[in-house]
């Protein structure tokens, strides 16, 4: 298909960094050791990570992905995804007997943290995110009530709130930076005395690969973001690109790539979202090659050592039999 470009690709250019965050590392490792630690099959609430070549491959190891917890047998090992979960569903976890490993990002239950503490001071919660997420599910989920979601600027004018004096506001991990500071900004000008987090909760990988992006959309012609459909993050890389005026598509697999999208662009940025794995991009590679394209080339940006540890009775140690 499209070996016929007239003007193809010559130069493939690499965002830095891109794919993989220490969340996600963290979340695929824990579902790995789950399996070979307790054997086949584990449940994993939720896909854990939105990359459909991860979800995949877990399944063939023995990983069975369910949303509702009446489909996990009784004494069976059960991981929450990366993206978090409620109070509900941590009480029918344990009401049900599940041994459960919580592959939370740590980034997220930071959040998760933060509203409980507020929330026993008295605070009621601004959530600025995008409705039906399951981060955003999970975080407003910490609470009964009192936490109230905003997706945009019109619906921080259209909020009415119970009270005003003791309000915070709390952020989907994994949003584009600059909607969330537009959204920011409307909320402290219709509620001057909302407290923000000490930390902006907008996770780091999130932010350095958006960063990445805006040193790469400009220097190519066209951008291709490796990223499943449901992966928010992922996602708010096509727009930005797109924002900074550079055509984007994103790619589930190398398979997605068109051809058409290449003619006449000579130089292809190539990104990957933070669920991302990189032998996805190195198969994009590859289909760029087989398209025309000659040489790879990296740009500089931030080098990443986040690090996550494991949960108890699946660190290095437990699985060696010491711990």
């Amino acid at each position: 298909m499209g070996q016929d470009i007239v003007d193809g690709p010559h130069e493939v250019v690499l965002a830095e960094p891109r794919g993989f965050c220490a969340g996600v590392d963290r979340a695929i490792e824990i579902v790995e050791r789950a399996l070979k630690k307790f054997g086949a099959p584990i449940y994993v609430r939720h896909e854990i990570v939105h990359n459909t070549y991860v979800v995949n491959d877990l399944k063939a190891k023995g990983a069975i992905f369910i949303e509702d917890l009446a489909e996990v047998p009784p004494g069976a090992t059960l991981v929450f995804s990366a993206h978090g979960v409620s109070q509900a569903v941590r009480q029918e976890a344990r009401q049900r007997g599940f041994s459960v490993f919580d592959a939370t990002c740590p980034l997220v239950t930071k959040v998760h943290v933060e509203v409980a503490k507020l929330h026993k001071d008295g605070y009621d919660f601004i959530m600025i995110g995008h409705k039906g997420h399951p981060e955003v599910e999970g975080t407003m989920g910490q609470l009964d009530d009192g936490i109230y979601l905003v997706e945009d600027v019109a619906d921080v004018e259209g909020l009415v709130l119970p009270q005003t004096e003791r309000i915070a506001v709390v952020t989907q991990t994994t949003l584009s930076v600059d909607d969330a500071a537009e959204i920011l900004a409307a909320v402290k000008r219709r509620f001057p005395s909302v407290r923000e987090p000490k930390k902006q909760d907008i996770c780091y990988a999130t932010q350095n690969r958006q960063d990445a992006v805006k040193v790469l959309a400009p220097s190519v012609d066209v951008v291709i973001v490796v990223g499943s459909p449901t992966s928010s993050n992922s996602n708010r890389l096509q727009e930005l690109a797109e924002r900074l005026g550079t055509p984007a598509y994103m790619v589930d697999q190398p398979d997605d790539l068109k051809a058409e999208w290449l003619d006449g662009k000579r130089r292809v940025g190539l990104t990957a979202g933070a669920s991302a794995p990189e032998i996805l991009v190195q198969q994009v590679i590859e289909r760029l090659r087989s398209l025309g394209a000659v040489s790879v080339r990296s740009l500089p940006g931030v080098a990443e050592s986040v690090h996550f540890p494991l949960p108890m009775g699946l660190g290095d140690r437990s699985m060696a039999g010491i711990g």
